[in-house]
């Protein structure tokens, strides 16, 4: 799984954190990954045939109240204004049931590639191109993401035919209305099947601590996924070195950021990944690129007043995208599942195509 990779230097940190209390199923009781990926009941077809039902009733009283006559003549005539308002009305509704159709029913369930190109001033010319694909937040067992999604989401990254792939936590979702928890075995036995000629790489985010960190970690690394938890991994590209820096997540994790960057040579070059962008500045300068996820991009993004709710300490500062700050580089992606409140809105799922240029 970890093609030409080279593995140096590598230790975890002891972060003296609280053993995690085991989760899971009894032993002899865990359910196959096919019954365990399966929808839950809570799925959302009936729901959407219900919205669907809504919308199609507006659209056919649309219809009548166009066709409809405005009434008798007042006053030599005839009371257009209530047609008007009553056609206003009804098409009122019908944006507002057809916006709600669109952003549970249908932007959530897409998933986009987004390319984009960063230019680091100074990147080593030998690793001019250098092509990453990015993934976060997939929350297995939210809307839209079972074992079926999960494999497309593996077919669309393996179709880029990127040099290293990285994976950035947020692999679990909780028992909720909208959703329900599928063990981390079933989703690292799909995302194995991830090809990178660098190998494929990732870290854990605030989910897979409130899970279990260990269980997710142990998951991933039974199915060749290593984990970087404040650790660093030596790759090396067209003859030339860089390393790869996993930075432990800021919400749930003591953070060594500083020590565990410093296990890398002085003048390496290195990317950081990580879960949560509020690291960023906190990173030193020597790192020239940070990738990160968990804001969602906001999940909801309202023209003219953009994203009402972000879960960062910055606001909407890292909310999604490439920012340049202090001479070093952040990109942040808006991830592929959904947390929180099932909707989506201008923020498509994604997965992210690097390309790293000086």
């Amino acid at each position: 799984m970890c093609g030409k990779a080279r593995p140096f230097r590598q230790r975890i940190v002891n972060s003296g954190a609280e053993p995690q209390k085991k989760v899971g199923h009894p032993e002899g009781q865990r359910p196959s990954a096919h019954q365990a990926a399966e929808p839950s009941p809570r799925n959302m077809k009936i729901p959407f045939i219900i919205a669907a039902l809504i919308f199609l009733g507006l659209v056919l009283l649309l219809i009548r109240e166009v066709r409809r006559s405005p009434g008798l003549m007042k006053w030599g005539k005839r009371p257009v204004w209530n047609k008007r308002l009553r056609i206003a009305f009804v098409l009122l509704l019908l944006i507002a049931v057809g916006l709600g159709i669109w952003s549970v029913f249908i932007e959530p369930n897409r998933l986009v590639i987004h390319a984009e190109t960063i230019k680091i001033d100074s990147w080593p010319q030998e690793l001019n191109g250098l092509h990453i694909t990015v993934l976060a937040d997939i929350h297995t067992g939210g809307p839209f993401i079972d074992e079926k999604k999960l494999n497309d989401v593996v077919e669309k990254t393996n179709a880029l035919h990127p040099d290293l792939i990285v994976l950035l936590g947020d692999y679990m979702s909780g028992n909720t209305w909208h959703g329900h928890r599928v063990e981390p075995e079933v989703t690292a036995a799909v995302l194995r099947n991830l090809h990178a000629p660098l190998g494929v790489f990732s870290v854990l985010g605030n989910h897979d601590w409130w899970y279990d960190g260990k269980k997710v970690r142990r998951a991933f690394e039974q199915n060749g996924i290593r984990v970087l938890d404040d650790e660093v991994m030596e790759l090396n590209w067209q003859g030339k070195s860089f390393w790869l820096v996993g930075l432990a997540d800021v919400w749930t994790r003591p953070q060594h950021i500083s020590e565990t960057i410093a296990k890398t040579p002085p003048d390496a070059t290195v990317i950081a990944i990580t879960h949560n962008p509020d690291i960023f500045p906190n990173v030193p300068q020597r790192v020239p690129l940070l990738l990160a996820g968990h804001t969602h991009g906001g999940q909801v993004n309202i023209p003219f007043l953009g994203t009402p709710i972000v879960p960062s300490a910055y606001g909407p500062k890292y909310t999604a995208g490439h920012v340049m700050e202090n001479g070093h580089h952040l990109f942040v992606t808006t991830g592929i599942g959904i947390s929180i409140l099932p909707v989506r809105f201008r923020v498509p799922p994604e997965i992210v195509l690097l390309t790293i240029v000086n």
